[in-house]
């Protein structure tokens, strides 16, 4: 039910000031227009708030205590619009998102840290998740917006490509291949592998891409997190097939190659869901990551 408000405003008024003109003067409208709304409020409610004469306006006893009552009304919808313009203003609130967990080792925790100087009363929940499972977490509205690494074949999600990290080798200062400037992947045939496996979107792409050129490589050690392929690698257990901006500093034991032959890189993307407006607060955290987000995250 549509409640008069205007009419509990243009009440409270007259009550203040003890004059329909006054009050219509004070409201910016004009007298007919404010009998009006007193005229809905009394009809709405069922019941007389006002009597009025030629030359004074006065409560009645129902009117006297309506009025407190009318106050705290429009109080609060005001604190609920202010609310609402702080909200608009400097996008405050909490939000959620999901992100594949190689970014979150490096390239959006400095993201993250610019958002938090801007917004230091906002809560970030992060959901590090494989590829697909961010897909699913903003397709059943667990997160807001999503940063994976899968095609964008999503036809329900709008998806906007940030960066593409190119594939590398990582592999022991001592190891035969270490000296290359580049390598081509078909040099890799002879050698034990290191590379990420489950569902991991990194090995998808990697592997789709191997096959429409022909190529086979040999896996030895499949793990699930980049940091146990550099901890075999560094091992001299095998050369870890990862992206390029996946490590900082990197360990003076290990040394990182160019992959060639061809050049595969993974599409760094963010997506959403089609036809619905993020909150302020997720607004501005995915206007920074669409404009920050780089190779090596803006170093």
């Amino acid at each position: 039910m549509k409640h008069p408000i205007d009419g509990v405003e243009a009440f409270i008024q007259i009550a203040e000031l003890g004059s329909f003109n006054k009050a219509a003067e004070k409201l910016h409208v004009t007298q007919t227009g404010l009998t009006r709304r007193i005229q809905r409020l009394e009809s709405h409610v069922g019941l007389k708030l006002l009597d009025r004469t030629t030359r004074t306006v006065a409560l009645t006893s129902i009117g006297r205590e309506f009025l407190p009552e009318a106050k705290r009304m429009v109080d609060e919808v005001g604190r609920s619009f202010d609310r609402l313009k702080t909200i608009s203003r400097f996008s405050t609130g909490d939000i959620a998102i999901a992100s594949v967990p190689s970014l979150m080792y490096r390239r959006l925790p400095r993201i993250l840290r610019t958002y938090a100087a801007q917004h230091p009363h906002n809560r970030v929940e992060i959901l590090d998740r494989t590829s697909i499972l961010v897909i699913e977490a903003v397709r059943r509205r667990q997160a807001e917006f999503g940063l994976h690494v899968q095609p964008p074949n999503q036809p329900d999600l709008h998806n906007e490509v940030l960066v593409r990290d190119p594939f590398v080798a990582y592999c022991r200062t001592d190891h035969p291949l270490a000296g290359k400037a580049a390598i081509a992947w078909a040099e890799l045939a002879d050698f034990d592998l290191i590379t990420l496996g489950g569902s991991s979107g990194n090995r998808l792409l990697m592997e789709a891409q191997l096959a429409r050129s022909g190529i086979e490589v040999r896996t030895k050690f499949v793990v699930e997190y980049f940091s146990s392929a550099i901890g075999l690698a560094s091992e001299g257990l095998g050369v870890a097939i990862l992206v390029a901006s996946i490590v900082e500093n990197l360990r003076p034991d290990l040394t990182q190659i160019p992959l060639v032959a061809p050049v595969i890189d993974r599409p760094v993307s963010v997506i959403r869901r089609y036809g619905e407006t993020l909150t302020p607060a997720a607004q501005a955290l995915y206007s920074l990551i669409a404009r920050d987000l780089g190779p090596l995250g803006g170093a």
